[in-house]
């Protein structure tokens, strides 16, 4: 039995609580937060300080699901005290704060989707992408933006908080080369954040490749997350589902939320054993991604809302 702390109480961490006591072979030993916006499970401990926790605690693992600015010094600490780490995305908005750290080989980052049906297969054979498009559609209204969520810098774009699972699906099958060219635009409609509503942009890749991305959180359409890869043998794989849980599989047939996460606790490896499951998105590759997203950013206009002056 694997002993767990789970640091962070809000959305996620609350879904993580519910998981973690389900998952065989899991002990939810404790939960820390200063602040918390959720009850523990029952016969649960709360600790108000992570640091405090991982000493009396021991775990064995522990889960991350703090805002980004938070996220990282946690997630390091908690390696270094020899507990396997589980982080949520995105653990970081800065990629030159992934500088790899001798612990950072206990650190996992937390994409539940990657875990969808035929995913894992996919990423051990990589084949040779030319095109990969990721589109999302949902619908995010004025509670989710909130203490931390209201400013870019403490909470990122959609591209951070929502997208990141099919750019990072999608950039680990990518050549792994320099951006070429870039071209992104913005519209920001409810002005209820400094994150945008709508964001569309297109990056070429080094020899050819391109990734598009497509992401809006404004919209009342039936919510999507969804991958599109243009292999270079001219078949095309589609990762499909609300967050790509359906994967390559029936749609009809996606796991839940739940069984995801429970299959990503069940990959990650004790202390420093090996090998690592296909899925587990270990900490250090994480910063190809932000930096991809970095670039879009910096390279985005806004664009003016319909009917409004330029």
């Amino acid at each position: 039995m694997r002993r767990v702390l789970l640091i962070g109480t809000g959305e996620v961490g609350a879904k993580h609580a519910d998981a973690l006591t389900r998952a065989e072979g899991m002990y939810l030993v404790g939960v820390a937060d200063p602040r918390p916006d959720a009850v523990p499970p029952t016969g649960v401990p709360l600790l108000a300080r992570w640091g405090t926790a991982l000493d009396a605690l021991a775990p064995d693992v522990v889960v991350v699901a703090t805002p980004p600015g938070i996220a990282l010094e946690a997630a390091r600490a908690a390696a270094r005290s020899g507990a396997t780490v589980l982080v949520e995305k995105p653990a970081t908005l800065d990629p030159s704060a992934l500088v790899p750290a001798a612990e950072d080989g206990r650190i996992f980052v937390a994409f539940q989707p990657h875990f969808a049906p035929g995913l894992a297969e996919l990423l051990d054979r990589a084949p040779a992408v030319r095109r990969a498009d990721v589109t999302l559609v949902c619908r995010r209204d004025r509670g989710y933006y909130r203490t931390w969520r209201t400013r870019y810098a403490t909470a990122g774009g959609v591209l951070h908080q929502q997208a990141i699972h099919g750019l990072a699906l999608a950039l680990r099958l990518l050549p792994p080369s320099p951006i070429t060219s870039c071209t992104a635009g913005v519209r920001r409609i409810r002005q209820w954040a400094e994150s945008e509503d709508h964001i569309i942009a297109q990056a070429v890749i080094e020899g050819g490749s391109v990734l598009t991305v497509d992401a809006r959180v404004d919209s009342d359409q039936p919510r999507r997350h969804e991958l599109t890869l243009h292999l270079e043998d001219g078949r095309t794989l589609h990762v499909r589902g609300r967050n790509l849980e359906a994967g390559l599989g029936d749609p009809a047939r996606a796991p839940s939320d739940l069984d995801l996460r429970q299959a990503l606790y069940r990959a990650l490896p004790a202390g420093d054993a090996g090998p690592h499951h296909p899925s587990l998105f270990p900490l250090p590759a994480l910063r190809r991604t932000l930096e991809v997203i970095d670039h879009v950013y910096r390279s985005a206009h806004e664009v003016p809302e319909a009917g409004s002056a330029a």
